[in-house]
């Protein structure tokens, strides 16, 4: 089976566990919830879980789970991060923001249901008697890297930073906070849970601070290609230029790809996710 039909395929099969996660009962917060997640983005986050998983050969059962708990997670982000305290944005993925669309209280009901639910889905994810122990550490390793020293401090990072003082040390640990730490937590998960040794889960961490960075230098050419005037919030353009960011995303994959070359073909999955946000059109912003 060649990468492309295998990432869609897997893609295909996280949208059908997210549809089954989801509370059925049209409540309003069910609804937003619901809102929330479909239509979806690339599922960027989820892929890269089975990806790493399967580096290690980890049971494709018990990633699956995982993976949709930390899709759950950062959409529950995006949810909040939209809202008039926060990002103050009025869409998201090309129609109106969970809260123009379902009202501020509902909205944050809604980004509290979809945290809750992640653990949930992580704490009652079956796996097998000799993965309990990798399993207990996958959810604490996303405790982590959803929390106050992971996308939380990013997101206080974030509101906090004013964008003429962003130097480059702050913009990339408020980078890599708010968005790398959910994809570095990805690819760890999938190293956990497929019982990787200590130089494989090196690899991939290191995969995964790279694609962290290039992820959100991606997001913020994008945001520049069709937006006029000072960023809002700390952006990687203003701090490095148009061409210095293009130069940057692509050094930063290709480090990503080259520390998981060990793996052979194993990680094709890995690369073409990497190499993915090379050519990422704008619309696909913020997946």
């Amino acid at each position: 089976m060649n990468v492309e039909k295998s990432v869609r395929l897997e893609k295909a099969g996280i949208e059908r566990e997210l549809d089954r996660l989801l509370p059925r009962r049209q409540s309003g917060v069910g609804r937003a919830m619901r809102y929330a997640v479909f239509p979806g983005g690339k599922r960027f986050r989820p892929l890269l879980v089975m990806a790493s998983g399967a580096c290690f050969g980890a049971p494709r059962r018990a990633l699956l789970p995982f993976a949709c708990a930390l899709e759950l997670i950062h959409c529950y982000s995006l949810v909040h991060d939209d809202l008039p305290a926060m990002d103050n944005d009025d869409f998201r993925r090309g129609r109106p923001a969970c809260h123009k669309a379902f009202g501020e209280d509902v909205a944050i009901l809604a980004g509290d249901g979809l945290l809750t639910l992640a653990f949930e889905a992580m704490a009652a994810a079956a796996v097998p008697r000799a993965l309990l122990a990798a399993k207990q550490a996958a959810i604490l390793a996303l405790s982590r890297r959803a929390g106050i020293g992971g996308l939380i401090g990013g997101q206080w990072l974030d509101i906090s930073l004013e964008p003429e003082k962003a130097t480059k040390k702050k913009l990339d640990e408020l980078i890599f906070r708010k968005t790398g730490s959910l994809i570095l937590g990805a690819v760890e998960t999938g190293a956990l849970l497929g019982r990787a040794d200590a130089a494989g889960a090196r690899a991939v961490s290191e995969f995964g601070r790279n694609i962290g960075l290039a992820f959100q230098v991606r997001d913020d050419l994008a945001d520049a290609s069709v937006a006029a005037g000072a960023p809002a919030r700390p952006d990687h353009t203003a701090v490095y230029g148009v061409a210095g960011s293009r130069a940057r995303l692509e050094r930063l994959v290709a480090a990503g790809v080259g520390a998981v070359a060990c793996f052979g073909d194993r990680a094709a999955g890995l690369r073409r996710l990497a190499l993915s946000l090379l050519d990422a059109p704008a619309e696909e912003s913020h997946a």
